[in-house]
């Protein structure tokens, strides 16, 4: 069996799998930052020394994501679409609707019963209607990204926010708070918002169940559980859905070495 890698260089945090005899045999996460060279190397090394793997044992290594072509040691890049889409179709086969909720952007996307890549649609440059609305929030309210779904679950009062631009939604937030509105109410109606948006983009494109949501964005415990009452379907989410992307990569270059 093939040793390949399969790295995402995302605009905010990238990751990396080593993909090993059919297996996840290491993963590695970290910001992005402002060299994505260095970070992909950075990423290359923590995964072979986890594994205590030499490099020249590694059969392919496919990259993807926002500077995917930095990468220097890639054989290949691929779209993110595509990884995402890989991977869904491997732990998800009956999956046909994928939506992508990442740092600077919400994508959607469809896929016909083999996983191929039918038709989709990317949100607009204003970034209130990606995951980037959620850590400008946690700013706000000086709460860690990663606390903000099980907050937003105790809310027994939301409020409803009457914009999705990312720079009134934050001004918004502040007055709120000014207000004495509860941070969990607050964060619930942040949800509630940004759960409108992705779902009005999946619609424009057509939601064909059943539905899988990847992405840093599908972490959020409050954010997942807003998605499947807004949209009202079924929806399924990986266990890892920041890392799809590369595991999907991972995925592809396995493919690449049967060849």
């Amino acid at each position: 069996m093939p040793c390949v890698i399969g790295i995402d260089i995302g605009s905010s945090r990238s990751k990396g799998i080593l993909f090993c005899d059919g297996k996840v045999t290491s993963a590695f996460e970290c910001p992005s930052g402002g060299d994505f060279s260095f970070t992909a190397e950075r990423i290359r090394k923590e995964l072979l020394l986890t594994a205590d793997i030499k490099s020249e044992n590694v059969d392919y290594v496919m990259a993807t994501g926002y500077g995917a072509k930095v990468v220097s040691f890639a054989h290949e890049t691929k779209s993110d679409l595509s990884c995402h889409g890989a991977c869904v179709h491997a732990l998800f086969p009956s999956v046909r609707t994928v939506i992508d909720v990442g740092d600077l952007y919400t994508k959607v996307f469809k896929m016909d019963e083999k996983g191929n890549l039918q038709n989709f649609l990317l949100s607009g440059k204003c970034a209130g209607g990606s995951g980037r609305v959620l850590q400008v929030i946690a700013k706000v309210l000086h709460v860690n990204v990663v606390d903000l779904g099980e907050l937003s679950l105790k809310s027994r009062n939301r409020i409803d926010f009457n914009t999705g631009c990312l720079v009134f939604a934050e001004s918004e937030a502040i007055s709120r708070i000014a207000e004495g509105v509860s941070k969990e109410d607050l964060l619930a109606g942040i949800h509630r918002a940004l759960a409108a948006q992705i779902s009005g983009l999946a619609e424009r494109l057509g939601v064909e169940e059943p539905v899988a949501l990847v992405g840093g964005g599908a972490r959020d415990l409050g954010l997942t559980k807003t998605m499947k009452d807004v949209m009202g379907v079924e929806v399924f989410i990986p266990k890892e859905p920041h890392m799809t992307a590369a595991l999907g990569a991972a995925l592809l270059a396995t493919g690449k070495v049967r060849t």
